[in-house]
């Protein structure tokens, strides 16, 4: 089991680490910086972080020793939009979606046949592609050329963005995208043709006619099971949803305990059954329900649901936890979260208990297990 973790921040890059003491800060990197994505590779063991300098863009670092030191990669950047191409319009706000980069929302591995490979998902929508350790990027042309892109609209953000993308692991030309607001979408052949894989899904914000159009979906995260690739989870914007064919159809869970609103989950790298969920009032109030911070996990494909509160403050707690601020280590035995208000806790047996790590972090974007 992994005795390490990232935790990317408003504030800076932490590492914590299991010690004689039990679980501590043992890093701090960036400080001061909004470090909103971190990837460890497990390839190779190189360290991603994405930054968000606002007004002075994005910016993208590397560690080639684990986290310790670091050096400046690549950020992926949009070319100049053709001559001759026409505009593709933002749905919600009239106006062109813009060749530029505003956030690194995804970052993950290719497979083991790609060494050097990376994917990255973008806001505003864009997929781009590395095959030498983020030293350059090239934006896949064929996703962002989809006349169906022109559908897409911002959901948590102003524009449309990539924010999940998942690579089967013993075929990588195997690639599935989650988008907000634009459905899941899976490629094949590494890239070169594109389908919506979201039927099945159910846009509650919609009008009745367009609630089940699988290009308007609102998947707040999509997650992937190592050892049955074709079974994934869904934590979607107003449910919860999980396929075993590869995303060819899905099914909404209509019998969640606690909520189906959030933005988390966790799926068992060798169970495709078992998922977590960090659970919350919906999106007009962003809360943990009844000041309550609490754990679901199901073991049996949401047939049952137990309520994880051991460990967890249970009185005041109005915790919120973004999409990336949930992980599980590759064994399936760890998990580690944090929250908005700065709160990190671990668990060392699925989620039945959890200890709290640090409760005075900044409000925490992404948590990795290296």
């Amino acid at each position: 089991m992994s005795d390490r973790f990232f935790v990317a921040t408003r504030k800076g890059l932490f590492t914590i680490e299991r010690g004689g003491g039990g679980w501590a800060v043992t890093g701090v990197h960036f400080l001061g910086d909004n470090v909103t994505l971190v990837l460890s590779d497990r390839r190779d063991g190189r360290v991603y972080a994405a930054l968000d300098h606002g007004h002075f863009g994005v910016k993208l670092h590397r560690s080639d020793d684990g986290g310790r030191q670091w050096k400046e990669a690549a950020a992926p950047a949009y070319p100049p939009k053709p001559d001759g191409v026409a505009d593709v319009m933002d749905p919600m706000g009239n106006a062109p979606i813009p060749w530029a980069l505003k956030l690194i929302w995804s970052l993950e591995p290719a497979g083991a046949d790609r060494p050097g490979g990376l994917w990255c998902g973008t806001v505003p929508g864009g997929l781009f592609r590395s095959e030498d350790r983020g030293a350059s990027w090239s934006l896949v042309r064929p996703l962002w050329d989809m006349p169906e892109r022109g559908q897409w609209f911002g959901g948590g953000m102003d524009l449309p963005g990539i924010h999940s993308i998942c690579v089967h692991p013993g075929d990588s030309r195997r690639v599935w995208l989650g988008v907000s607001c634009g459905g899941v979408w899976a490629t094949e052949d590494g890239g070169e043709t594109w389908a919506c894989r979201a039927t099945g899904m159910r846009a509650a914000y919609m009008p009745p006619e367009q609630a089940h159009n699988p290009n308007i979906q609102d998947p707040h995260r999509l997650v992937q099971c190592r050892a049955s690739p074709d079974s994934m989870w869904v934590q979607h914007h107003n449910g919860i949803f999980r396929t075993s064919d590869g995303a060819a159809s899905w099914r909404e869970l209509t019998d969640v305990a606690v909520s189906s609103f959030g933005f988390a989950v966790a799926v068992h790298p060798e169970k495709p059954d078992t998922a977590w969920f960090v659970p919350g009032v919906s999106d007009e109030k962003r809360h943990a329900v009844g000041g309550q911070l609490v754990v679901t996990r199901t073991r049996d494909g949401g047939k049952r649901w137990d309520v994880l509160r051991r460990g967890l403050p249970q009185e005041h707690a109005y915790d919120v936890v973004f999409r990336h601020a949930l992980d599980i280590d590759e064994r399936g035995r760890r998990l580690a979260f944090g929250s908005t208000t700065g709160g990190v806790w671990i668990s060392e047996d699925e989620g039945d208990s959890w200890s709290g790590v640090s409760a005075r972090l900044p409000p925490v974007y992404c948590v990795r297990f290296a």
